[in-house]
């Protein structure tokens, strides 16, 4: 066999099984190899950009990597946004790029580029084969990178012709370190703080907001009185009835400074420093108080939950005394559409183990908590700020989940960045409802225009956070691509869209004006 085909054998013994491409010419040999071994599901997308931002949503919700298939410099450069995200969220990703063979390089064609150069900023492993026998084992060490804990992007390079050169066959792929456990005295530092008097934060993050880990935090505050509180934006968390709820420290500086200012301590488990998005004049960039002591029980990469598990144990903290979110849904609101009242039709009407994805920006209003009691269900988040991947993350979390229901909640602005997906989500019959919150505006640009201290704007500066002149149409948009669209321009209409959508397979988009 060749290179390509060693490598298409070894992803698929090594559990990767999806690949969302966007191939070109270097890379038709490993097209080609799909199409003889059988086992790997092939999605095509009509941008880089949805390509990667699939493959976050796939390999949040799979917890595994998904491959992508890309062309190249400039293929992988128009897929780095995204991968931005998957970054910040850990997500696992192979990514194959597609290079120039070797002998071709020397001679600087148009498509040249420093491959290894626009993988590196994105990637937390980054190789190019250098022959064709060595392929199959590159892509193994891939895959075992992108499984290390906390989960990581690994970009391998195929130059042509080590996919078409011979090669010896599949390479196995060792298995992924175990995650580390944490020290005793890093559970002995949490202890203290927790029994020192004063007001503690529990800010978990990462797999700290799956559903176990967040019932055994729930319980350690329970126990002994600390408040626990999530990160701005998270990969994925696990909530909804009979799940430990978490709050989410707030996006807005000022109302996050005024939030966290009562503690004297933060323990970190699964998270980071918390810290504003942006800087702004005479505002401090780290959100919790000045002279917060801050402790770190866990990083990303370790075992969280045995972390908190001892923790628990320490501090006498039962399980059973975790709070635990009690079914209760809003009534289905009446009047004029508002982003609290669309949030109150979709707490009203979710489905059980239904995925929300969230990048409807600031329209997304109180949605986050008018679901806090829906039947159990995921929600992942804008992690990275790099706008453009909600539609590509449904997608990837539909073909990770095809029996659930995936819920994106979009903004008209972030939605036009990739927009290409709701041509996948046709093709691929993905069971994804849409729904378009339609400003016509860069709103939140409009917001931290003010935040930044810049006064008395004028029309120019006005006209960067204007999307209209001319409105998009949503739905002439998604028709055009295959999706079943509709407006909702009252509540009523919202609501019956929204319930059909619910009750058919495949895609369907609404849009509403806010």
């Amino acid at each position: 066999m060749n290179g390509a085909e060693s490598l298409v054998r070894t992803l698929i013994a090594g559990g990767v099984d999806t690949c969302f491409a966007n191939p070109g010419t270097s890379e038709m040999h490993f097209v080609a190899a799909l199409d003889r071994v059988g086992g790997m599901r092939c999605v095509l997308s009509l941008f880089e950009g949805v390509v990667s931002g699939a493959a976050d949503g796939y390999g949040r919700m799979a917890d595994k990597p998904a491959a992508t298939l890309l062309h190249l410099g400039p293929g992988l450069g128009n897929a780095l946004a995204n991968l931005h995200n998957a970054r910040k969220a850990n997500t696992p990703i192979v990514n194959i790029v597609g290079e120039h063979a070797t002998h071709h390089r020397q001679y600087d064609a148009p498509l040249t580029a420093d491959v290894e150069g626009v993988a590196r900023p994105m990637s937390g492993w980054v190789k190019t084969s250098m022959d064709a026998r060595s392929v199959a084992g590159d892509g193994a060490e891939a895959i075992t990178a992108a499984l290390t804990s906390p989960g990581q992007i690994a970009t391998l390079i195929l130059p042509a012709d080590t996919a078409w050169n011979l090669a010896d066959g599949p390479a196995p792929v060792a298995k992924a370190p175990d995650r580390s456990k944490v020290s005793d005295s890093a559970v002995l530092e949490a202890v203290e703080a927790l029994r020192s008097g004063e007001p503690v934060l529990l800010l978990v993050g990462g797999r700290a907001l799956r559903a176990n880990p967040l019932k055994i935090a729930s319980a350690i505050g329970q126990a002994t009185g600390a408040h626990l509180i999530a990160p701005t934006s998270n990969g994925r968390v696990e909530r909804g009835a009979g799940r430990s709820p978490v709050s989410r420290i707030f996006y807005p500086i000022k109302q996050a400074l005024t939030q966290l200012e009562r503690y004297r301590h933060v323990i970190l488990v699964g998270a980071k420093t918390p810290v504003a998005f942006f800087a702004y004049p005479d505002t401090p960039s780290l959100v919790m108080p000045e002279g917060c002591a801050e402790h770190v029980l866990a990083e990303p990469q370790d075992d969280i939950e045995d972390a908190l598990t001892r923790l628990a144990e320490a501090v006498k903290a039962p399980l059973g005394g975790a709070v635990i979110q009690q079914a209760g849904r809003p009534s289905l609101p009446t009047g004029a559409i508002t982003p609290d009242t669309v949030g109150a039709v979709i707490g009203a009407l979710l489905p059980e183990n239904a995925i929300i994805v969230d990048e409807a920006i600031n329209s997304a209003g109180t949605t986050y908590a008018q679901t806090a009691g829906c039947p159990p269900h995921d929600w992942l988040a804008l992690t990275g700020g790099s706008i453009g991947i909600g539609l590509p993350m449904a997608t990837g979390a539909a073909v990770a989940c095809p029996d659930r229901r995936v819920v994106a909640l979009q903004a008209d602005g972030s939605g036009m960045y990739t927009l290409q997906a709701l041509w996948t989500h046709a093709r691929e019959n993905l069971n994804i409802t849409t729904i378009i919150f339609a400003n016509n505006a860069y709103q939140s640009l409009d917001i931290e225009l003010r935040n930044v201290g810049a006064l008395n704007p004028g029309r120019i500066a006005l006209d960067m956070l204007d999307i209209g002149r001319p409105d998009l149409d949503w739905v002439k948009l998604a028709e055009g691509m295959g999706v079943e669209a509709a407006r909702a321009d009252t509540l009523e209409e919202l609501i019956d869209l929204f319930k059909a959508s619910l009750a058919r397979p495949g895609p369907f988009l609404i849009q509403v004006p806010i």
